[in-house]
């Protein structure tokens, strides 16, 4: 019976890693979706909120230790990390599923240097709209979903990283 449950997933996110294209640094353009906010603990169990960061852009990656796509897409998200943290926008990997030894262990072999929140029950990945993972959501200021990646980008590339930073100005 469970094994009926995993089949599709594993399936999916074999279909989502295959499909994806070296050198896509596209983003899709959602209309303003607004999400549900959310109540997740770091991994040292301080309690954050997605209202904790509105007034300005938030990138958030839905991503697991098991998955090879969320793996390979890491290092890129750390270096854009180091070029926006101080720029006015925050970054926020949100793990599905696992607890805080796994990740801890996980994060020894890759390291996340932003903020990186547990999912444990997979309620968050359940109430936003997480097609595969990783999923990447770029927030406005308001906290709505402008921009959506499903499957790993190289989240340094400028040009990517310019479409986050101009949310800033946008009222």
């Amino acid at each position: 019976m469970m094994i009926k449950k995993i089949i599709p997933l594993v399936l999916l996110l074999l279909f989502l890693s295959n499909q994806l294209i070296a050198g896509n640094q596209s983003l899709t353009r959602l209309n303003d979706i607004s999400v549900k906010n959310f109540n997740l603990p770091d991994i040292d169990g301080e309690n954050y909120t997605l209202t904790d960061f509105r007034g300005q852009p938030v990138i958030i990656n839905f991503w697991a230790t098991w998955c090879p796509p969320c793996r390979r897409e890491l290092p890129s998200m750390n270096r854009a990390w180091q070029k926006i943290k101080n720029q006015g926008i925050h970054m926020i990997a949100i793990n599905v599923g696992e607890d805080e030894d796994t990740i801890f262990s996980f994060t020894g072999d890759y390291p996340i240097d932003f903020l990186t929140l547990l999912d444990l029950d997979g309620s968050t990945v359940k109430a936003w709209p997480v097609k595969g993972l990783p999923t990447t959501f770029v927030l406005d200021p308001q906290g709505r979903i402008v921009y959506q990646a499903v499957g790993e980008r190289e989240w340094d590339d400028e040009a990517l990283l310019d479409k986050v930073r101009a949310l800033r100005t946008k009222p």
